[in-house]
């Protein structure tokens, strides 16, 4: 079995980022047990042809056959590079689990859209997806984005004049979060579409963070995270027909780190760790978050 799907990688047959079919199907087609597919596919995995080799979710080709695509060996990508065929890989699943912390949701929506396109392909078809977001909450003093201050305006120490809670006179703020409530109104939409134009089970939440995010964060069917740093930066901004300077970040274009469970112990830590860390946020510190103007 192991030189089978050995020839189907090297083939190409079974190309880079590619899930491989369950364990369950691959017993089928094999005609084994299941410990005998499992073994197979560790075989594969200590030969660096596989990655994600778990117990419950299908393993991955990896990226580069015979290397280590993920881990300390693997240089990050740009967000936008990175993020949409991990997403993708992760829809082959039977249930897809995905936990995100970020500061607009922006990266994510864009992400979907690969395997939305996929599902309505008829090209997969994962019968339940769970998808829950930690955004910042709307009232909070956000470190970024925000807009420069002024030396020589000093209104109650606030960014910008504005109070904690009382954003109405802060435009920076204001277009933060008519983004925020954009983005997530679009992926909640798409996603919950699923039920109705393919009976997916689909569920979409999103909770508040009471403060700004310095990194984003994806967990994808809790056997993988991908991380990345905001970088704030000084920028302008037009908004009202005004040009403004704000310290900003660029999400998407923030180098995206990848850790799986299986690729080392300091991977399978940084993915055991990460989820501990979003459900103690999830379960805590959040609160209800309304995707309202």
């Amino acid at each position: 079995m192991a030189d089978e799907l050995r020839a189907r990688i090297r083939s190409g047959e079974l190309r880079p980022g590619q899930r491989m079919p369950t364990q369950a199907k691959l017993a089928d087609e094999f005609g084994v047990e299941r410990g005998a597919v499992r073994q197979a596919l560790r075989i594969l995995q200590s030969e660096q042809l596989l990655t994600n080799v778990a117990k419950g979710a299908p393993a991955t080709v990896a990226g580069r056959p015979g290397g280590a695509p993920t881990g300390p060996g693997a240089p990050p990508r740009p967000t936008t590079a990175a993020l949409a065929p991990r997403i993708a890989a992760a829809f082959e699943a039977e249930h897809v689990e995905i936990d995100a912390v970020c500061l607009t949701a922006a990266s994510l929506t864009l992400a979907i859209g690969e395997p939305l396109r996929r599902i309505h392909a008829g090209r997969m078809k994962p019968a339940k997806v769970d998808v829950r977001v930690l955004l910042p909450g709307r009232n909070i003093d956000l470190a970024f984005p925000v807009a420069v201050e002024d030396p020589d305006d000093d209104r109650n120490g606030s960014r910008g004049g504005c109070r904690p809670g009382d954003r109405g006179d802060d435009p920076v703020h204001e277009r933060w979060l008519s983004m925020r409530n954009a983005q997530g109104q679009v992926l909640r939409h798409h996603l919950r579409a699923l039920r109705a134009t393919h009976g997916i089970d689909v569920r979409v939440s999103f909770r508040a963070l009471p403060f700004t995010p310095p990194m984003k964060l994806y967990l994808l069917n809790g056997v993988e995270a991908l991380f990345a740093y905001y970088t704030p930066s000084r920028s302008e901004a037009q908004i009202d027909q005004e040009n403004v300077q704000t310290y900003d970040v660029q999400g998407t274009r923030s180098a995206l780190f990848a850790f799986e469970q299986g690729a080392g112990m300091r991977d399978s830590a940084f993915v055991t760790q990460s989820r501990l860390w979003f459900d103690a946020l999830w379960e805590t510190i959040s609160s209800e978050l309304l995707l309202t103007s």
